[in-house]
């Protein structure tokens, strides 16, 4: 999150069988969660793939969102983090280096399986993140939202990629609970808290490893609303009110986690 946000480790009584929970927070949610955390960056090398996220984005910025952020960073060395198994080979490397302007001894790169319990943590401790980008897919001004808090419990890890992957995204699509503060009036306020949630996705109930499955594999087929908290709790800032919709769906989260 580039030192602008705050992830803790806590227990939480939101769901029975896990306790454990990662709690997310930033004051400056945008920057922090789409211009660093956002897994935004596609890095490949013939049989290498790895999605890339970290503050170094912000300094390479080739990607398209960068145009709407507006923000940029200039520092003497980057960092990468990939959701692999495996360091990034030397054509990934001198990509980053040259596309962020520096030689390749000034990048450095943290990767961890998803398998794993880093990994894991890593993964779900996007769920803040998740709700800021579904805020963008949903076009709501990003200039307007101005804190956020985020919960989702901690995933098992599980030995079976896909099982890893889909734990790790249903502890956010069937447990999250992400609270935002904009600005503007309580009518979008609301407008944003009824549409955020993943209830509202048409993929919405199997875990998603089923999903996956049943799409072969195909991220793309998936529908890109389901990528969302569980729970939404929206603010208006100028007004006090708060509107919330969604709700944690215990029964689906025991059926991936395994409980």
């Amino acid at each position: 999150m580039g030192g602008l946000g705050k992830v803790t480790l806590s227990h939480s009584p939101g769901a029975a069988k896990w306790p454990f929970w990662l709690t997310v927070s930033s004051n400056d949610p945008v920057v922090a969660c789409l211009a660093s955390q956002y897994a935004g960056w596609s890095l490949q090398h013939e049989k290498f793939f790895a999605l890339g996220s970290g503050p170094g984005r912000a300094q390479a910025r080739v990607e398209k969102l960068f145009e709407e952020l507006g923000y940029k960073d200039q520092a003497d060395r980057v960092t990468i983090v990939l959701e692999s198994g495996s360091p990034p080979p030397k054509e990934v490397v001198e990509k980053v280096a040259s596309k962020s302007g520096l030689t390749p001894d000034k990048v450095a790169f943290i990767y961890a399986p998803t398998q794993s319990l880093a990994g894991g943590v890593q993964v779900v401790g996007r769920v803040l993140e998740v709700a800021l980008h579904k805020a963008h897919e949903l076009h709501f001004p990003l200039e307007n939202i101005v804190d956020g808090i985020a919960t989702a419990p901690l995933s098992p890890p599980h030995p079976d990629f896909v099982q890893a992957m889909g734990r790790t995204n249903d502890a956010i699509i069937y447990a999250g609970r992400a609270h935002l503060f904009v600005k503007g009036s309580a009518e979008a306020a609301k407008e944003l808290a009824e549409k955020l949630p993943s209830f509202n996705s048409r993929d919405y109930g199997r875990p998603f490893a089923e999903i996956f499955k049943a799409y072969k594999g195909d991220f793309y087929q998936i529908d890109g609303s389901l990528f969302s908290p569980a729970e939404a709790l929206v603010t208006a800032v100028d007004t006090g009110e708060t509107f919330r919709a969604g709700k944690i769906n215990e029964e689906l989260l025991d059926k991936s986690f395994g409980g």
